[in-house]
């Protein structure tokens, strides 16, 4: 299994040091490391919906003839057509667009809120979390000051969910690293905690950040490959988790008959969705296909039938 934490510091080394880009801004809130963060305001609230808001003159209206329609612009003098014009259309010079009636924007994919409110960067910069950050030569790795396999899950797991939809360092590091490190030692205390981790879950989706999706989408590939029965009590909660996974479903770049060779990186967010219903169906039983294509009616089989 892919270690993605390890993956994200080796990216992100290689897209600043090597490739030279920007950085990624710290929020407001963020401070020093020696420093809290700062409260957020009640009113912002992680992937939260806001309300489309229109004026009288972009709502719709009911024409003579028995139709709703948008109403466009008003045409101004100049842009109507005037005497030579036409000689200047035919050559190419003029180009005169005509004023299209569409409806506003749904905003489907359109990044929504995602403010440093994370129980989770609250916990590690409190230092209750027992841990630090093992710094080596060849990939960073957590030091557990506690074995994994004695912590308590019910308590743990939930909070380490919570911070996989921050986007700074050290808090995406920790986060995603945490969960890696107790999937892997948790045999048998995973399966009583899925209720607690819909909720982290469905919000790091909502956000509708790339990022952030990305790698929520690949950690539930995790979550379902870590222990027996997980992926069978996860059909329940489909409705709270694939609606997302319905909207970037088609989300692949068309890049014609060239190749991509940043495979490695999971970036194609349609291509980790696919997977990641593919895993659903193949350890959720027999039930898990008929509720994934009630969610995601595009979404075929992938097993023999």
């Amino acid at each position: 299994m892919t270690d993605v934490a390890g993956q994200l510091c080796a990216f992100e080394y290689c897209n600043v040091k090597l490739k030279g880009k920007p950085t990624m801004k710290k929020t407001k809130q963020s401070l020093s490391c020696f420093d809290q963060t700062l409260p957020v305001g009640l009113h912002r609230r992680a992937g939260r919906h806001e309300l489309c808001r229109l004026t009288d003159n972009e709502l719709p209206y009911y024409s003579s003839n028995g139709e709703y329609r948008h109403r466009i612009p008003r045409k101004l003098p100049v842009d109507y057509t005037r005497k030579g014009d036409g000689e200047k259309i035919k050559r190419g010079e003029l180009h005169k667009a005509a004023p299209k009636a569409e409806p506003p924007l749904a905003g489907a994919f359109k990044m929504r809120d995602n403010p440093p409110n994370t129980l989770f960067r609250k916990l590690y910069e409190r230092g209750d979390l027992p841990l630090q950050i093992l710094h080596s030569s060849s990939k960073n790795a957590l030091a557990w000051k506690v074995d994994t396999r004695k912590l308590d899950y019910h308590h743990y797991l939930p909070i380490f969910f919570d911070g996989i939809r921050e986007k700074e360092e050290p808090f995406r590091f920790v986060a995603v690293k945490g969960i890696e490190d107790l999937l892997k030692a948790g045999q048998g205390k995973i399966l009583p905690v899925i209720p607690q981790l819909i909720i982290p879950i469905k919000t790091a989706l909502n956000t509708r950040d790339p990022g952030v999706v990305n790698i929520t989408l690949q950690l539930m590939c995790k979550l379902v490959e870590s222990e027996e029965m997980v992926g069978q009590s996860l059909v329940p909660y489909y409705r709270q988790l694939l609606p997302v996974l319905n909207i970037f479903k088609n989300n692949v770049p068309n890049i014609g008959d060239n190749i991509d060779y940043s495979q490695q990186k999971h970036e194609c967010i349609g291509e980790l969705v696919n997977k990641t219903l593919e895993l659903f169906e193949t350890h959720g039983g027999q039930d898990a296909f008929i509720n994934i294509k009630y969610m995601v009616p595009t979404y075929e089989s992938c097993l023999v039938r």
